[in-house]
């Protein structure tokens, strides 16, 4: 490789590092300031529930040829952890609750 490589190599990586920053913090910086109204605020304290619930529901929905199926294993992970959540309503004790179910049920079968 030469030095030309390199250097386009380098500028490639920092222009995707900005194309992913850019579109998460600028947000965040444009409204830090900003008193939105009390009905957007309440429209966005719904956001990443939904998101959370997406990447949820496709952990546990598995393409078996051309039609989904439900993933056992993400659901036996996903029942414990979520009885946790609701139990708890604690962060650190739901995400260990279903690291430790995933590492058993893995082991297990």
């Amino acid at each position: 490789m030469n030095r030309e490589t390199d250097l386009s190599v380098v500028l490639l990586i920092l222009a995707c590092a900005a194309v992913t920053f850019v579109p998460r913090i600028l947000p965040f910086v444009v409204v830090r300031n900003l008193s939105l109204p009390r009905a957007i605020q309440k429209w966005l304290s719904y956001v990443p529930v939904c998101l959370l619930t997406a990447l949820i529901v496709q952990g546990l929905i598995r393409k078996a040829g051309d039609v989904p199926a439900v993933d056992g294993l993400n659901v036996a992970v996903a029942v414990p952890t979520l009885l946790v959540a609701l139990k708890t309503n604690n962060l650190l004790a739901t995400v260990l609750t279903g690291i430790v179910a995933a590492a058993l049920l893995r082991i297990v079968f």
